[in-house]
């Protein structure tokens, strides 16, 4: 606890000596959080030891800071955030601290969100912050809903339910109606994030293992057009595709 204790000055002195830091309010940081979670969890998939240490600071950062930000408006404060942390998870593992029994993770969750509604007394879903990114929250929002046993009793039965939704953004789009297609687009990818979860995949990971995939082969197709001194730009359809098909020899 010395290291944090150390920290928890050193942004106190950041706060009332520099310049930009004292500037920061829970709005300016709020982009800068996004971006540093998006850094860890990006060198957490690449198993990169260095830039892991780096980016769990530069969030943990984050958190300290944050509280300090609430103890000077009289909010909260650092000490009061991490015991009533202690607290929450002592409280919702009695299988841990209690005489509880679970003999399998469904169990601790489904008796988690069980215990944190009797807390608060509210929806679960309200729980899911409305500024997680669409995949992410569609998934919480499912997994909270199938808690309370609410969800499709297998991945097979969501196949009918996909192509019901394919066949109405497919509607959608033939009459032209725009505003009609984006609402069964969403209706189309809330299903695709279902299914993954019934199926143990996670879309947020899924998705950016493609994106990547895609950088690498539109980076191999940029490199090898630069060898023969041409650009994207001049290439036809036809060209472009027959560039793409050889990068996946070596993006598969």
């Amino acid at each position: 606890m010395e290291a944090l204790d150390r920290l928890q000055t050193v942004v106190a002195e950041l706060r009332a000596r520099c310049p930009w830091d004292r500037a920061q309010t829970f709005e300016s940081l709020a982009p800068l959080t996004w971006e540093e979670v998006a850094e860890l969890l990006e060198a957490l998939q690449q198993r990169d030891p260095a830039a892991i240490t780096e980016e769990l600071g530069d969030v943990l950062l984050h958190v300290v800071f944050y509280a300090r930000l609430a103890e000077e408006a009289g909010l909260t404060s650092f000490s009061e955030v991490v015991e009533r942390l202690i607290h929450k998870l002592i409280a919702r593992h009695p299988h841990v601290y209690g005489q509880a029994e679970a003999h399998d993770a469904q169990t601790v969750l489904a008796r988690w969100e069980a215990l944190k509604k009797a807390e608060k007394r509210r929806s679960p879903l309200s729980s899911v912050p409305e500024r997680l990114p669409p995949l992410l929250q569609a998934y919480r929002l499912q997994e909270k809903a199938a808690a309370l046993g609410f969800d499709w009793a297998s991945p097979q039965a969501l196949w009918p339910k996909l192509q019901e939704e394919l066949a109405e953004l497919h509607q959608a789009l033939q009459k032209q109606d725009y505003t009609a297609a984006q609402a069964e687009l969403g209706d189309v990818l809330f299903v695709l994030v279902n299914l993954a979860r019934h199926l143990n995949l996670n879309p947020e990971q899924a998705l950016q293992k493609t994106n990547q995939k895609f950088r690498q082969r539109f980076a191999w197709m940029e490199e090898t057009l630069q060898k023969v001194h041409k650009d994207l730009s001049e290439c036809s359809p036809e060209e472009l595709e027959s560039y793409w098909q050889a990068s996946k020899a070596y993006y598969p």
